[in-house]
């Protein structure tokens, strides 16, 4: 018989079945989307766990590694996990082990670890083969209850075997530990917390259900994290981030002055953000410092042992210690964010965005049902031996009729059940009963267990039958947790590591200037706008080479940490940072390229900022009002509008104000001296008239001291100064139309 070639049933037909590609994606990248969601990357509330870490600690329970027990190899615990409940690989299973046992990871470590279980450098633990590992007293909490019904089972991957759908959680871990994951579309972070603030909020909670969420805030600070350092988020963030779910907090290294004698000092840091590498750390600074982007830094050694020790050397003494920090935590993770996105299993299917009374609010429902589970568990246990006991108390009375049924009796159950009208339960107890426990002393025992279940029995009813009754068993539970990390009692488990303070209000401009390397430079533009910084203060500009076609506009000294700022014709003010200016080397750079300057429009001045200096700034008509010169100040390429200048007006004029007149001449050869209070002082607009012309414009102006005269010079470089009284024929008020020019004045119509 030849091979059959078509599918069962099939008739030779095609058997492909035509399938809508977009509807098959979608279907199956939601059942893949629901898996990481419920599987993989969420905590449950009630517990704070993943399902690897339950699956972890469930195993641990199975293969009785209390906390005093002994420890057992990790690559056992990994294989149980792995073979039993979680089908993954086994190093994705060792990882989650290995970060449970991490005192730096975890504020309350699940895992008790022996052997090398990695550092905060970031180094790997070794081989599961061999480390050890056994629970902690706080995983010992989690799963307080899980024998007694407390939680629902349910089927391994496998069905060979049954899980917890979420452990007890007598502790509240998902804000004691924290936890973070990417899943599909959504995300999680929750920075670890105290146990103890946990708890006293919790329990102002159950005093009182309507509490404000801010009232929770004078028990829950903020995070608390393993490794410590300073929260310097401001109050009503961290308040916007607990009511929301949705935040973060600015972590800061923990660091202080050392004093190394002859008033040096070196600046020790001991405690780092959390998530940090200590190593990569160190590693950055290292780059940074060689690159010169910390120019206030000479030099970090790691010092470090069991603890943290980072020594960041200073290059002068004369360094405020905290300008010093300041650049280093701008620059470096030594500041850090940590986000909080509160994004949990409530109750275990519905992932959602919780604010910290509702995480405290589910995590306590949560422990009431496990209390209820618990109760009539034990309620169950209590009737079951109630009806046993009282059939040995039933037979005790009968003792010798009992006896004799039990000899003669071919069916002694049946006759038992039918002549004292026992249950099936009692008589097969009272066929089971041994010899020796018919002297009378039991009788005496059984009577006293039957009274002290019966009265523990009318207690659960009782807490079964009253809400409040049951509210106040879960608050002395929670205030029992409380005390176990108590700071008081346990400061080693219980103090708080991560403390607050405002972060230092430092000038941003002084960290700035901190961040970089302060050196002369002479700043140089030609007069078709190409722009450089030669090295050094330069005395002779006359060595300055330019493109064919171009020569000087103006060059002036500065230093690196300056900023330069350009005036256009157009009234607008660009800055430009003078560490970011093209090198002496070639001829620099067009300032077009470094700022958006209109086409039409060409640079007046170019000068080193001065933030206490005041300008006295004119058009080519004549208008201008001073301006303080830290006004101007442009924070983007596209500059700053300062004067209002319409064309054919353009703005002419940008001269530091000093003395108290102004001396202004137009190209009609007028002269004008006024003095300058008659000026407005404005941040911006066209300004006031400042000379009066029938046609032409300004030629040029000067402020000056009218003690010290008004000085100009010819072209043979001949200086003249004309005193008060020689001026009194040029003095008027503002917007007046001015005299002739005295003797001696330059034909160029400038004052030199």
């Amino acid at each position: 018989m030849g091979k059959e070639l078509n599918p069962p049933g099939g008739d030779g037909g095609d058997a492909v079945e035509p399938v809508d590609l977009k509807k098959a994606l979608e279907e199956r990248y939601l059942a893949y989307a629901l898996s990481t969601i419920m599987h993989r990357a969420l905590p449950d509330v009630r517990d704070g766990l993943k399902p690897v870490h339950r699956r972890i600690v469930h195993t641990m329970r199975l293969l009785r590694l209390s906390p005093d027990q002994g420890f057992a190899k990790c690559a056992r615990i990994v294989g149980d996990v792995m073979g039993k409940f979680h089908p993954h690989g086994d190093q994705s299973i060792y990882d989650a082990l290995v970060r449970l046992a991490q005192s730096f990871s975890m504020r309350y470590p699940l895992v008790d670890g022996q052997g090398n279980f990695g550092n905060i450098d970031g180094d790997n633990a070794a081989a599961m083969r061999y480390t050890e590992a056994r629970m902690t007293e706080v995983a010992a909490e989690l799963l307080t209850g899980i024998t007694e019904d407390a939680v629902d089972f349910r089927p391994t991957y496998n069905e060979e075997d049954e899980e917890p759908t979420v452990l007890p959680g007598a502790f509240p871990n998902l804000l004691c530990n924290g936890s973070s994951g990417i899943a599909v579309g959504m995300a999680t972070s929750i920075p670890p917390h105290n146990a103890a603030e946990v708890c006293d909020a919790a329990l102002a909670i159950i005093d009182d259900p309507d509490v404000d969420p801010e009232r929770l805030l004078d028990f829950v600070k903020g995070p608390d994290f393993p490794t410590g350092g300073i929260i310097v988020e401001d109050q009503a963030s961290i308040r916007e981030a607990y009511a929301t779910g949705r935040g973060g907090f600015r972590v800061r290294a923990r660091w202080e002055k050392e004093d190394q004698g002859r008033g040096t000092w070196n600046v020790v840091v001991t405690e780092i953000p959390y998530g940090v590498q200590k190593s990569r750390l160190i590693e950055k600074i290292a780059e940074l410092i060689i690159a010169r982007r910390l120019p206030l830094l000479e030099d970090i050694r790691d010092e470090s042992a069991e603890d943290v020790r980072i020594v960041l050397v200073p290059k002068s003494r004369t360094v405020e210690p905290e300008l010093l920090m300041e650049s280093v935590f701008k620059l470096t993770d030594l500041e850090n964010r940590f986000p909080l996105n509160m994004n949990v299993l409530s109750r275990g299917k519905v992932p959602g965005v919780l604010s910290l009374k509702q995480v405290l609010r589910e995590w306590l429902d949560h422990r009431r049902d496990v209390l209820l589970r618990r109760s009539r568990h034990r309620l169950a246990e209590i009737e079951k031996r109630l009806e046993i006991l009282s059939g040995y108390l039933i037979a005790y009375l009968n003792i010798d009729e009992v006896i004799r049924i039990i000899r003669e009796e071919d069916e002694p159950k049946k006759v038992m059940i039918a002549r004292f009208e026992l249950t099936d339960n009692q008589a097969e107890a009272i066929l089971n009963m041994r010899l020796r426990a018919l002297r009378k002393l039991e009788e005496f025992e059984i009577r006293k267990e039957f009274d002290k279940l019966s009265e523990e029995k009318t207690g659960i009813e009782a807490l079964l039958g009253s809400t409040t009754r049951q509210w106040k068993t879960v608050r002395w539970e929670v205030a029992k947790v409380r005390q176990t990390f108590d700071p008081e009692k346990n400061p080693a488990l219980g103090r708080r590591r991560t403390t607050f303070a405002e972060a230092p209000e430092h000038d941003l401009e002084d960290v700035h200037e901190a961040l970089i390397e302060r050196e002369p430079i002479t700043v140089v533009l030609s007069e078709k706008g190409w722009l450089r910084a030669m090295k050094g203060h330069l005395a002779d500009y006359s060595t300055l080479s330019f493109k064919e076609g171009d020569s000087l506009k103006l060059a002036f000294p500065a230093q690196t940490t300056d900023k330069i700022l350009l005036f256009t014709t157009g009234g607008k003010f660009y800055t430009l940072g003078a560490d970011r200016l093209p090198g002496g080397r070639g001829h620099g750079e067009p300032v077009r390229i470094m700022v958006d300057m209109e086409t039409d429009q060409a640079i007046v001045t170019a000068f080193a900022h001065d933030p206490e200096r005041k300008l006295l700034i004119a058009s080519h008509v004549g208008n201008g009002f001073v301006v303080p010169e830290k006004e101007i100040i442009a924070n983007t390429r596209k500059g700053k509008q300062v004067m209002n200048v319409k064309a054919p007006d353009e703005a002419k004029y940008c001269i530091p104000v000093s003395g108290d007149h102004v001396a202004i001449v137009g190209q009609n050869r007028k002269l004008l001296v006024f003095a300058l209070s008659e000026i407005p002082e404005m941040t911006r607009g066209k300004g006031v008239r400042l000379q009066r012309y029938k046609d032409g414009g300004v030629s040029d102006l000067k402020t000056f001291a009218m003690e010290a005269g008004l000085s100009w010079q010819d072209s043979a470089d001949r200086t003249f100064v004309k005193s008060r009284d020689e001026l009194i024929e040029w003095m008027g008020n503002r917007a007046a139309a001015g005299r002739m020019v005295p003797k001696g004045f330059p034909r160029t119509g400038r004052f030199g």
